[in-house]
Parts: C-alpha cells; structure tokens; sequence
C-alpha cells in the first residue's frame, strides 16, 4: 500500500531540498531516530503531531498546511503563490526531476496585477542556485515566475529557460535578426550564448520579483 500521501511527499522534498536525514530530523522533535523514516514510508503515525508539525514547519519556513495542517484563509486581497522544491540555475544548469509545492508566499492581488501579465495560476516560486546572474541575483535568492509570459511574448528581460532538460534563469536580449537572441550571463565570469535561435530554448516564463534574506 503506498503512504506517500502528500503531506509526506512534501516532507520528504523539504529533507531533500534542505540536505537533512531522517534521524537529524527526528532528533529535533525529540523522538526516537526511525520516527519521521516510518512516518513517511510506512505511515506511521498516520498524522504528524500538532506540537510535532508546528515545530517542523517553523524550522523548514513553510505553512503548517503543507505537512498536514489546516490551510490558512488569507485576505481576500491576498494571493498564496506556490513555492516549488526546484532551483534554477544561475550557472551551468540544474537538472529538472520535480516540482513539490514546499508552502506559499502571499502577495497582495493588486500588485500581483500589476506585476504579472498572466493570473495567479501561472505564477510559482522557485529558488535561485548558482551565481552567474549577480549582482543582480544571488544564490538563494526567490523569484516569482510568471508562466504566461513565455516565448510568444519574448521581449528583454529576465526569465528561466530550460535547455536540454536542465532549468537555468537569465537575461535575454532580442537580436537585431528575426528569431535569434542572446542569453546573458550578467556575471561575466560565466558564459553567455551571443545568438541562438529561440526555437533551440523551452522558455518557462518571465521573472517579475525576487525576494532575499538580509544579513
């Protein structure tokens, strides 16, 4: 019988993302080191403790509703926006092998209009890994994704790509040739492609807001 149910799943993507062990993390609750390994593949218990999914959710930065919790009901001028366990690349590229949603982010709807040109189901969050997009990007950063702004409205800016299966954000620049364009690399210790064709590149969609910790 399969337990992975999606509290689960969620867990298990936030021990990867995070580089944690299934003993680590049952140490920090204080239980016994097979606990979180049998909740999650045997399914025992068959639901986290309050006390136990608050502690979790505090210590990996998502809603409690991700590992089980009742889902908070934001303001209705407010949007919860996924936050996805992948990374795109600022470097060579990082290949893609799912996308669990790890908690939300809310934004207030006005500003999300006036960001995105798309509406709120084809926007997500993702991490930003590597550093050849600073100082403009850091490793680590988050930036919002707008999914409906992709190819058929390419322009200069920001976005993340995907190219042969690997998930990469950067600048492109619109060339001077109909159907070619430049992705820059804004640090030039990395490598840039000075004229490609779009078609060569699965464009994901537009960044339109990143988010940092300070200090």
């Amino acid at each position: 019988m399969n337990m992975m149910t999606q509290e689960r799943t969620a867990l298990q993507a936030l021990i990867d993302a995070h580089r944690e062990d299934y003993t680590s993390v049952s140490r920090l609750l204080g239980r016994n080191d097979a606990y979180i390994q049998q909740f999650i593949r045997r399914g025992t218990p068959r639901r986290l403790a309050e006390a136990d999914r608050r502690k979790l959710a505090r210590y990996f930065n998502v809603d409690e509703s991700v590992l089980g919790g009742p889902a908070p009901l934001p303001p209705a001028d407010l949007v919860r926006v996924p936050r996805l366990a992948v990374g795109a690349s600022a470097g060579a590229g990082r290949e893609v092998s799912g996308e669990h949603v790890t908690g939300t982010i809310a934004f207030p709807r006005p500003m999300l209009r006036e960001m995105a040109a798309a509406g709120p189901d084809h926007l997500s969050i993702i991490r930003v890994e590597g550093e050849s997009m600073e100082p403009l990007l850091h490793d680590g950063d988050e930036i919002l994704v707008d999914r409906g702004d992709r190819a058929d409205r390419l322009r200069d800016g920001i976005y993340v790509l995907r190219l042969e299966d690997r998930l990469m954000v950067k600048r492109i620049a619109i060339g001077p040739v109909h159907g070619r364009i430049a992705v820059v690399s804004d640090n030039d210790r990395y490598p840039s492609w000075p004229d490609i064709a779009v078609s060569s590149i699965d464009v994901i969609g537009r960044v339109v807001w990143v988010g940092r910790r300070l200090g």
